[in-house]
C-alpha cells in the first residue's frame, strides 16, 4: 500500500502508538486526523506534530461515533484510511467484588465494540475511494492470555478474530484490512497496567520500532504484523500452549498476594 498522500484516521492517536504513528503517517506526507477523550492531550499532540488535525470523540460511546462520522465526512471526506487504535488495559482480580459492572466492561466499549462500530460506521466511506484500508490494532495477547489482564486479552483475541473475518467479506473491493499485533511495547499503558515485577525478562519493544514495523508491514501489504514477540507468541502458542500460558500466569500468584 502506499503510504503517502493518504487522509488517515486514527482513534485513540494522542499518546502511545497513535501518537507515534500519527506522526510517522504525517512526516510521510499524509493529512491525519487523531481523536481522543482527553482535550489537554489532543492539544499537545497538534502542538508536537505540525498539521495534524484533532476531534475530540471517545471510541467506546457509540454516540461518538456517529458525530465523529459526520465531522469527518463534512471536513475530511477524502478519509480512505481508518486505524482503530484506542485501547485500555487493567489488571483485574476476578476474586474481588465488583462496584461497578458497567466499568468492569469498559475494556469491551473501548477495544472490541469501539472497532467493530467505527468500521460500520466509516465503510460506506472508504469503500468509495480508489485505495483504502482498515487498521484493527490488536495484540501479541490475542493469541495467548495475560491472565492479570483476562478482559483486555479477550476484547485483543476477539478484535483478531473480527478482523480475520473482515479481510475475508472485503476480499475484492478496494479496502484491505490489516491487523497490527504489537508486543509489550514502551508506552504509558504499558506502564500504568503492568507491575515492574512482571515485566523482567520480557522484551519490551521500543514505540518507535513498532510504529516502524508497522509502516513496513503496511507498505508491503502484510495483512497481519506481528513483530517482535508478538510473533513468538503466536508460535509457540501453537507448539507448546500450555508451558507458555504457564509462564504467563505467574503474575497471578504476586497479584493474589497484593489483595
Amino acid at each position: 500500500m502506499n503510504l503517502k498522500g493518504n487522509t488517515i484516521l486514527i482513534t485513540g492517536g494522542a499518546s502511545g502508538i497513535g501518537f507515534h504513528l500519527a506522526k510517522a503517517l504525517t512526516e510521510l506526507g499524509n493529512k491525519v486526523v487523531i481523536t481522543g477523550r482527553d482535550q489537554a492531550k489532543l492539544t499537545k499532540a497538534e502542538q508536537a506534530i505540525p498539521g495534524l488535525k484533532t476531534i475530540r470523540s471517545d471510541a467506546g460511546q457509540a454516540k461518538d461515533i456517529q458525530s465523529l462520522q459526520a465531522t469527518v465526512a463534512k471536513d475530511f471526506p477524502e478519509l480512505n484510511v481508518l486505524v482503530n487504535n484506542a485501547g485500555i488495559m487493567r489488571t483485574v482480580n476476578l476474586h474481588k467484588p465488583v462496584d461497578s459492572l458497567e466499568d468492569l466492561t469498559r475494556e469491551i466499549e473501548i477495544n472490541l465494540m469501539g472497532p467493530i462500530r467505527m468500521v460500520a460506521t466509516f465503510l460506506p466511506m472508504l469503500k468509495q475511494r480508489q485505495e483504502a484500508a482498515i487498521v484493527n490494532v490488536s495484540s501479541g495477547l490475542a493469541f495467548v492470555p495475560l491472565p492479570t489482564s483476562p478482559i483486555y486479552c479477550a476484547t485483543k483475541a476477539a478484535v483478531h478474530s473480527y478482523t480475520r473475518s473482515l479481510r475475508v467479506q472485503l476480499k475484492g473491493t478496494n479496502v484491505k484490512v490489516f491487523d497490527l499485533a504489537p508486543p509489550a511495547t514502551e508506552t504509558e499503558m504499558l506502564t500504568g497496567s503492568t507491575d515492574a515485577e512482571d515485566l523482567k525478562g520480557v522484551a519490551v519493544m521500543k514505540v518507535q520500532d513498532l510504529v516502524a514495523h508497522a509502516i513496513r508491514g503496511m507498505e508491503r501489504n502484510q495483512m497481519e504484523i506481528r513483530p517482535g514477540q508478538a510473533n513468538q507468541l503466536r508460535f509457540m502458542n501453537r507448539v507448546a500452549p500450555e508451558f507458555i500460558l504457564g509462564q504467563l500466569s505467574k503474575p497471578v500468584e504476586r497479584m493474589l498476594r497484593k489483595s
